[in-house]
């Protein structure tokens, strides 16, 4: 007698049953299904055959393996996207769909996009979750997290940090810039989302906590040597070069400095 089950390639598409041959399953197990024009991964619905069986079966491969819904929840994925960037383009919608996720089981969709304005998508759902056949959210997101949805390699040659180890964002500010001395160049001082880079906030206390104990530059101060005036200061090595009376240069340790004018 010929084990046939009935199955669905999507949660809201049509029962198509399929020959299982010598397999086992129960209800709710994933099976990799020879479509004839490829192979998809689908959900047992039911164990019972048909009153009228199709003379043309569709063939149980195998019982589906997590690389199987792995693979498959990835090709959903890509689908729904392309799909969310052609009707974005005929409703003439000014956003970027940027990626798509599935969740667990498959049935509902959230699709990330950016956009330079608020946008009514709710016309782009409708449409999309009728062609998709599952329940579909959109949601916009700012810059940085454009960034970390996308991922990419950051100015010092390293994944990015919000796509790899940051689990939110700190707040970052030119202060933090200007405290760690460098460049005020936007160029610079910026990720590839275009906002102040994540890494500024990294050792900011430190830096201000440093900046506190080191002279500033010009400032008078009293060292072992006589009087100097103060060139520039070294956070890592923790040095200040002064001038002295005699227009010596020299670089010292902070600690062997006596007294500040």
């Amino acid at each position: 007698m010929a084990n046939i089950i009935g199955v669905k390639f999507r949660p809201r598409g049509k029962l198509v049953y399929c020959d299982a041959g010598e397999i086992s399953l129960q209800v709710n197990d994933y099976v990799v299904v020879d479509t004839g024009r490829g192979l998809d991964v689908a959900k047992v619905i039911t164990l019972e055959a048909p009153s009228q069986p199709s003379e043309q079966l569709m063939m149980v491969v195998r019982q589906a393996e997590a690389e199987d819904l792995e693979e498959a929840r990835r090709n959903l994925e890509k689908e729904a996207l392309s799909k969310g960037n052609e009707m974005a383009a005929q409703l003439g919608l000014k956003m970027k769909p940027l990626t798509a996720r599935y969740d667990s089981q498959g049935e509902r969709l959230t699709i990330f996009f950016s956009a330079e304005e608020r946008v009514d998508f709710r016309d782009l759902v409708r449409k999309l979750s009728h062609a998709l056949e599952r329940r579909v959210e959109l949601r916009q997101v700012g810059a940085r997290d454009e960034a970390k949805l996308l991922g990419s390699i950051g100015k010092c040659g390293y994944p990015l940090c919000c796509q790899n180890s940051l689990t939110s964002f700190a707040s970052v500010s030119i202060k933090m810039a200007k405290e760690q001395s460098l460049a005020l160049n936007p160029m610079k001082i910026s990720g590839i989302c275009g906002r102040l880079l994540c890494c500024l906030a990294y050792e900011s206390k430190e830096y201000a906590a440093m900046r506190k104990q080191m002279p500033q530059p010009k400032q008078e101060i009293l060292t072992p040597w006589g009087k100097a005036r103060v060139i520039s200061t070294n956070f890592f090595k923790e040095t200040v070069t002064i001038q002295l009376d005699n227009e010596v240069v020299r670089e010292v340790a902070l600690d062997e400095l006596i007294q500040r004018g």
